[in-house]
């Protein structure tokens, strides 16, 4: 798996290892049942500490989209279609606020925003 971490973007690392790996759960480039290196391993690969990648793992598994196998390794989840509509729209909305606030501040018209969004949501392979 090929990660990147920029620590002198802004983010904090551990949110830009969460976004990469969703960003490739949905495009693909990882799928249910693909093991994830190990947190030791990726911590090394990215020259940053452990607790980072720990972290990043504990929230990407409360938020179903990774398992941990005790002594067996990390993996990409079975999808589970189990998320009430609320609740993916309660985890998205903060998403949205965002990318209609950035929007606003460059003063890009909404239906130049919604094609972005469009585009982007084409771009992982029309997966929803």
């Amino acid at each position: 798996m090929l990660l990147h971490v920029n620590t002198s973007s802004g983010v904090p690392v551990y949110l830009q290892i969460e976004g990469q790996v969703k960003h490739a759960v949905a495009a693909g480039a990882l799928k249910q049942g693909d093991a994830l290196p190990s947190v030791r391993k990726l911590a090394a690969e990215l020259r940053v500490n452990p607790n980072t990648v720990a972290r990043a793992y504990q929230n990407l598994e409360s938020q179903g989209v990774i398992r941990t196998v005790p002594g067996g390794g990390t993996y990409v989840a079975d999808y589970q279609p189990g998320l009430l509509k609320s609740e993916k729209m309660r985890r998205l909305r903060p998403l949205a606020r965002q990318l209609a606030v950035e929007g606003a501040q460059l003063r890009l018209p909404p239906e130049e925003v919604v094609k972005l969004l469009e585009d982007e949501m084409n771009g992982l392979g029309g997966r929803r």
